[in-house]
């Protein structure tokens, strides 16, 4: 049976330097089974992606972070890259916007260094998940339990260590999308300090 998630509404919140693959390819993905996904950022216009350390296209902002609304989204997908989450871990209002996500229990996805975003938003104590695998010590830090696994899923949080999981990653986000809210993600846990 294939999966409809044409009522669904996605939001992907990136800034410039995200791995482009990372968000192209769960786009493309989510949109072939209907869903309405929109590239959020804290920067409205065009934001830069990247193929590892070399440019690549550039990307339409649908909506400025300051105008998005958690509550008009599903899910939330986070690609990696490497400044694109470090830039999005130092804006207070990324992190808030990733703190609703999962204050309500909505799927999150992230892959890479996305699960940096996570960490700053305090939901990785007593979850497990992968990531790029340089911040398996973040991860673990943050009171995560860091696995090497394609794609790991716990509750609603879907993580992907690289672009080769990509096919894996698209897949359980799609699946995750399609079975609805879980319990809040921050009743696990709490930001640090």
């Amino acid at each position: 049976m294939k999966t409809d998630l044409s009522d669904k509404h996605v939001a992907i919140l990136a800034a410039d330097g995200f791995e482009q693959s990372e968000l192209e390819e769960p786009l493309h993905a989510l949109e072939r089974v209907g869903a309405n996904v929109t590239i959020i950022s804290p920067h409205g216009g065009r934001i830069q992606g990247m193929h590892h350390l070399e440019m690549a296209d550039e990307f339409d902002v649908d909506i400025p972070l300051k105008s998005a609304h958690s509550e008009d989204f599903d899910a939330l997908i986070l690609p990696g890259g490497l400044a694109n989450p470090d830039e999005l871990r130092s804006n207070e209002d990324a992190i808030e916007f990733v703190r609703e996500f999962a204050e309500a229990g909505k799927p999150i996805a992230a892959i890479c260094h996305g699960p940096w975003i996570l960490i700053e938003a305090g939901i990785v104590n007593g979850r497990r998940l992968t990531s790029w695998p340089s911040i398996q010590s973040d991860i673990r830090n943050a009171g995560g339990d860091w696995v090497d696994e394609p794609v790991v899923v716990d509750h609603g949080l879907v993580t992907s260590r690289k672009p080769d999981d990509l096919k894996a990653f698209s897949a359980k986000v799609i699946e995750e999308i399609a079975e609805g809210h879980h319990f809040s993600m921050t009743s696990r846990s709490s930001p640090a300090g």
